[in-house]
């Protein structure tokens, strides 16, 4: 799960930066296309976030009915 939360992480942060600096040139210059990457990068971003928030969820749900019964080490 470490390699997958790192995975996500700089996934996230690298979408996430992408998303800020777009918007930051598009302040500064004023181009559409900009707007419209920023819009993009944004929906990716959260994207990442909701799927590693639900697979992070689910993961332990799996893991909780798994191992349920077993008596502790």
């Amino acid at each position: 799960m470490t390699v997958f939360r790192w995975i996500m992480g700089v996934l996230g942060g690298l979408f996430a930066a992408g998303w800020l600096l777009s918007f930051l040139l598009y302040v500064l210059r004023d181009d559409d296309r900009l707007k419209e990457l920023g819009a993009r990068l944004r929906q990716y971003t959260i994207l990442i976030a909701l799927a590693w928030f639900n697979i992070e969820v689910w993961g332990r749900v799996v893991y909780t009915i798994v191992t349920w019964g077993r008596p502790a080490d």
